[in-house]
């Protein structure tokens, strides 16, 4: 989820090109993304995750709190009698072991989620400190009218934790909705290497992340689409390369009947 953020962290009306506009359209997608974050967890929908060995594609959904993901196909293919009794199974256990949850059990299980996104929150907030925007062009992408903006590290940007140090590395591109100033599509990328200490690692250049999001009801947008290649150094000296690509789609309001799931 971090690299997730990062992504999403690089990514007024008129038609002015300056500073003071550039801040205000930023102003105005924090806003946005403010009303998105807090939404997500009201929403279920599909993912389809890609690796060298194919797809997996599973329904993401919230229970009792907390997230859930259940096998739904593998490349493409819908899951075998046999993988669909034993998904069948696991979620139906998973559900009787958090109804059976103590009060203490549930809150400490709801809380590691909550710190997740606090965390995430914290980052989102710490953009408009670290990354000085610049209005690079107006266009139109995948049918929506947007801002260009470009995103670059700002002198003197000091990050409050070890976790928020990679994004002194890192610069980025922004489509920006003119409309309701949601985020079409960032980029980013890590332009030098970046020690993140606590971690024992370094964030290397050829690092680069990729988000699109698209609107799943009335003033909300949550994400379509991610991709990430990393390269880095784990304990500063073994070389170390991931890659992502993620989809998502089927957005849904979350059903509120527990039993509706099985």
């Amino acid at each position: 989820m971090l690299v997730l953020l990062l992504a999403v962290i690089l990514a007024s009306s008129g038609s002015a090109m300056g500073q003071d506009n550039a801040d205000t359209i930023i102003q105005h997608s924090v806003e946005a993304n403010k009303r998105d974050w807090d939404a997500a967890p009201e929403f279920d929908c599909l993912e389809r995750d890609r690796a060298s060995a194919g797809t997996k594609t599973y329904e993401d959904m919230m229970i009792l709190g907390s997230p859930y993901q259940r096998l739904v196909s593998i490349n493409g293919k819908p899951l075998t009698p046999t993988e669909t009794a034993a998904e069948k199974q696991r979620l139906e256990n998973t559900i009787s072991e958090r109804k059976k949850e103590s009060p203490r059990q549930r809150s400490a299980r709801i809380a590691r989620y909550e710190k997740e996104r606090r965390h995430n929150h914290l980052l989102m907030d710490q953009m408009t400190k670290a990354f000085a925007f610049k209005v690079v062009d107006e266009t139109n992408l995948d049918g929506h009218e947007v801002y260009v903006l470009r995103a670059t590290p700002r002198p003197g940007y000091r990050p409050p934790n070890m976790e928020t140090e990679a994004l002194t590395g890192m610069e980025g591109k922004m489509w920006i909705d003119k409309g309701s100033f949601q985020w079409v599509k960032v980029e980013a990328q890590v332009t030098h290497p970046v020690s993140i200490a606590g971690f024992l690692a370094q964030v290397e250049p050829g690092t680069h992340f990729e988000l699109e999001k698209e609107p799943v009801s009335p003033g909300i947008w949550l994400p379509s689409h991610f991709s990430m290649r990393a390269r880095s150094r784990i304990l500063y000296l073994i070389p170390h390369r991931g890659q992502e690509d993620d989809t998502y789609f089927n957005y849904h309001k979350g059903s509120t009947n527990l039993e509706s799931t099985q």
